[in-house]
């Protein structure tokens, strides 16, 4: 498939699967797979990234971030996120991920870590090369984060490799 080819179905399925992320809770439920216990819907609030030395190219620090998390009571979870990468290209993650609870120390206050493991689609150009394994279009990418979760709002910094870090907040619901 031509380079244009692949981009246009990438953009036909990329639809696709955001709404089968969004269906999938109840498809799962019914079929004793997934028992829902709440979604998370996030954004960025704060991106930055580590420079090296004073020729590293400028890079853009306003991700745009919008992302949805569908949760179990075992802490296991799956989401799906749009934002901008580090050269202003929109890109796509959809992961899987944990919960690790680390601390509680009351009933709606809770630190705890999370890692996730999923394809990052949008690398494109002269940037395809800017992630690693991005040869098919889709990189493999695994993101720690730490964070808390206070009632209904949770925030995280979650690190992008030797790149930077970003804080996201949400609610959920």
């Amino acid at each position: 498939m031509s380079r244009t080819g692949h981009h246009l179905a990438s953009r036909r399925l990329l639809p696709a699967l955001l709404l089968a992320s969004l269906l999938a809770p109840s498809w799962a439920q019914a079929n004793g797979f997934f028992e829902y216990d709440h979604g998370l819907v996030q954004s960025s609030l704060v991106t930055t990234h580590y420079k090296t030395n004073e020729d590293d190219e400028e890079y853009n620090d306003q991700q745009n971030l919008i992302g949805i998390e569908l949760h179990n009571p075992d802490r296991w979870f799956a989401g799906t996120a749009w934002l901008k990468n580090s050269f202003d290209q929109p890109i796509w993650y959809f992961y899987a991920g944990r919960e690790f609870p680390l601390w509680q120390p009351r009933e709606n206050l809770e630190v705890r870590a999370k890692l996730t493991a999923g394809g990052i689609r949008g690398y494109d150009g002269d940037k395809q090369d800017k992630i690693a394994y991005n040869s098919l279009g889709v990189a493999p990418a695994i993101l720690p984060t730490i964070g808390a979760r206070w009632r209904r709002f949770e925030a995280d910094v979650l690190l992008f490799g030797t790149a930077g870090a970003m804080v996201n907040g949400g609610l959920r619901f």
